[in-house]
């Protein structure tokens, strides 16, 4: 499929290879695709015996480790983007637009108030620390407090109160967090990157124009503008919001974050989705998002 990444190291025996440690990207409803993903493993005799996740994947893996990703599965199918407006709460202070005290409602409605400790899959949610920008794990306590402190997507949910500290979305400084698999008893580490290559690539592949030296005068600067005008590409204007321009910056950030994390421990096997595949808040688009995370990884896993 277009777009897509797979790699796999070549020392791996797919032959006895069942028992994994699935790390789940962050990447907003790009993270559906998380979904597909976990069916093709289960279809093919995959063991997941402990999920890191961090924001969509720490919501994702959470509920696939409580036994309830049917459920939420069933639901986010049937979502629509005024669904997802009325569970909006706006927060008039704390540094963020919306509590999403009614989204994890709804979640705890779906799966029921679990602790991390008493799940049957070993899990852990990646979150930022905000004062400091450290990484924190959350691998014990109410499942969602952890969920909803991994997804503390800035700008938007408000940080997440945790002793002392604020936490923010743990895309910030680790969107791919491999590091909490490496005490684990498994034959393979499977990671899903959500912020792959985009699919769309005329934009970020056109050559930028060099400048050597700034010009010397004022009217040669005249000409060496009118020259930077016919070297550049034509571009059709395009009116993005404040907050649109938000997420993307926060997704290249992310992606670049990414590639570095996946480059310093490299996992078993990657999939990645092109971070174009859909918008942050596209939930409405679940059952397409699902379909390509399956796809993905019936094109690639063993």
């Amino acid at each position: 499929m277009p777009g897509f990444f797979f790699a796999y190291n070549n020392d791996m025996n797919t032959s006895t290879n069942k028992t994994v440690s699935l790390v789940l990207g962050s990447g907003g409803a790009r993270g559906l695709a998380h979904i597909g993903i976990i069916h093709v493993l289960e279809e093919r005799g995959y063991e997941i015996r402990s999920i890191a996740g961090c924001s969509v994947g720490a919501l994702i893996g959470g509920i696939y480790a409580a036994g309830k990703l049917g459920e939420y599965e069933e639901w986010v199918r049937g979502i629509s983007k005024l669904d997802m407006v009325n569970m909006m709460d706006i927060a008039w202070e704390g540094g963020g637009l919306v509590r999403g005290d009614r989204i994890i409602q709804k979640m705890i409605d779906l799966v029921g108030d679990r602790q991390i400790e008493e799940l049957p899959i070993r899990f852990t949610a990646v979150a930022t620390e905000l004062d400091s920008g450290r990484e924190v794990w959350l691998s014990k306590g109410p499942l969602f407090d952890a969920i909803r402190s991994s997804c503390s997507l800035p700008l938007f949910f408000t940080p997440v109160k945790f002793g002392e500290n604020l936490l923010i979305d743990g895309g910030v400084v680790n969107p791919v967090p491999i590091a909490p698999t490496f005490d684990d008893h498994t034959d393979i580490t499977i990671a899903v990157n959500l912020g792959g290559k985009p699919e769309k690539l005329e934009s970020s592949e056109r050559a930028l124009v060099p400048v050597d030296d700034p010009p010397p005068s004022p009217g040669r600067f005249r000409q060496w503008m009118n020259r930077m005008k016919t070297r550049l590409p034509s571009r059709k204007r395009v009116d993005v919001g404040a907050y649109d321009v938000a997420y993307m910056a926060f997704d290249a950030m992310q992606s670049t974050i990414a590639r570095q994390k996946l480059a310093a421990y490299p996992p078993d096997l990657i999939l990645e989705v092109p971070r174009d595949a859909a918008r942050t808040f596209d939930v409405d688009r679940a059952a397409q998002l699902i379909a390509m995370g399956r796809e993905l990884a019936e094109a690639n896993l063993p």
